[in-house]
């Protein structure tokens, strides 16, 4: 494995030789983070969180506790990924083919969920791939996505539908004046065909 000076790798976790860890980054107990897979810097795997095969997770991401991360998923930097979110990479799951016999590693392709910038995942729930969640979205906890998500969407269901927008500090817009505005920050933005933009001139 390629670890910084700096990574803290409990040892309980289970971190293959070939896989990539950032500066900052902690693996606690009971992880595994498999081949080839590269964290960035300031990462956190929780307890019992799975990383797949060649996964990619940018700086500063964060998966919780028993979080499963299905290669070949990738995440950008930022993104919070909680307790039990499952991300999956099989669009027709079986155990085995139509005759019978046990499925193998050559008898179905992966495909993986695309997470942008500072989106967060809440807990328990279920992106299918494949799907790319667009930056700074939340998807609140116990949703089904099972289709794109635009940037700063909040969503929600099952399946999810989106019930508003959010900034990035997480907390949902008010609509003001035309614009929708963030409560706590005070960042304005301006939703154009159906996409949130912000305001650099607010």
């Amino acid at each position: 494995m390629t670890a910084s000076s700096d990574a803290r790798i409990v040892e309980s976790a289970d971190v293959a030789d070939s896989a990539t860890i950032g500066s900052g980054s902690s693996i606690w107990h009971l992880a595994q983070v498999r081949e080839h897979a590269r964290l960035g810097e300031n990462c956190v795997v929780g307890r019992g969180a799975y990383i797949g095969t060649g996964v990619e997770l940018g700086d500063n991401c964060k998966v919780q506790n028993y979080a499963l991360v299905y290669e070949p998923a990738k995440l950008e930097a930022g993104v919070f990924i909680g307790p039990a979110v499952v991300l999956t990479n099989d669009t027709y799951p079986r155990a085995v083919n139509p005759d019978g016999t046990p499925k193998s590693a050559h008898d179905w392709t992966p495909v993986g969920v695309t997470i942008r910038e500072g989106a967060a995942i809440g807990a328990r729930a279920v992106c299918v791939a494949p799907v790319t969640i667009g930056r700074w979205a939340t998807i609140a906890a116990g949703s089904v996505v099972t289709k794109d998500v635009p940037d700063f969407a909040l969503m929600a269901g099952v399946p999810a539908r989106r019930l508003g927008w959010v900034g990035r500090a997480g907390v949902r817009l008010v609509e003001r004046d035309g614009a929708w505005v963030c409560p706590q920050t005070g960042d304005v933005y301006r939703e154009v065909d159906g996409a949130l933009r912000e305001d650099a001139n607010a």
